[in-house]
């Protein structure tokens, strides 16, 4: 009983991580183009051509691409990940690619080192939840965005987690837009957009998006 029991915990662990990884890497891209809606969540942040926007847990650089093709040969993409490994992958894909409009930045976990007053936009797609001290993180966002730059914050809600607090939400991966409304104000951010129902994560029915797009100041 014991070890039947050690092998559906190992068996869980096993395909949380295959979960977690799938939207990331290079291959599943292509899905993803299918629910990411990607096009939109650009026109939210009103990314154009020769805009300096940064992809903050940027992984292996699926926003990234977009956002490089986004802003073309006159803009500036930085892509910031805590991860080296995932990083260096994104490396080996700029390069075979041919991509030179993105920087690649490794980042410590409660500063995405970015240069002050440098960015007309900033993504947070499905990362912000990872963030313990998102206070400090957003105070670092808040200097690296120019004055009318536009921060964009992208969760899933899972559906079993949804009347949890906010502790338990982010263990299990998951974030209430309450939550991340009240602390983007509290940082002295407004919300100038506010889309509960951005459609379904990764074809999973219970993993509601949501996206808040928020600006400095009032």
């Amino acid at each position: 009983m014991r070890e039947t029991k050690h092998f559906l915990i190992v068996a869980l662990l096993f395909f949380s991580c295959i979960d977690s990884i799938a939207q990331y890497t290079k291959e599943d891209w292509k899905d993803r183009n299918s629910w990411m809606h990607v096009p939109k969540l650009f026109e939210l942040a009103e990314i154009g051509e020769g805009d300096y926007v940064a992809d903050i847990g940027c992984h292996e650089g699926y926003l990234t691409f977009h956002l490089a093709k986004q802003v073309g040969e006159k803009g500036k993409v930085f892509a910031v990940d805590v991860v080296d490994y995932r990083l260096n992958e994104l490396r080996t894909h700029l390069k075979e690619s041919d991509i030179n409009n993105v920087k690649v930045i490794l980042g410590d976990y409660d500063n995405p080192k970015l240069s002050a007053n440098s960015l007309d936009a900033v993504l947070l797609v499905d990362t912000y939840h990872e963030i313990e001290n998102y206070k400090k993180v957003l105070s670092h966002v808040k200097k690296a965005l120019k004055p009318t730059g536009r921060l964009l914050v992208l969760e899933k809600l899972k559906e079993p987690h949804k009347d949890k607090d906010r502790d338990a939400q982010a263990t299990a991966h998951t974030l209430s837009s309450v939550y991340v409304k009240e602390e983007l104000e509290q940082a002295g951010f407004s919300i100038v957009e506010e889309i509960p129902d951005f459609g379904i994560w990764n074809h999973e029915e219970e993993k509601q998006m949501w996206i808040l797009v928020s600006k400095i100041g009032k």
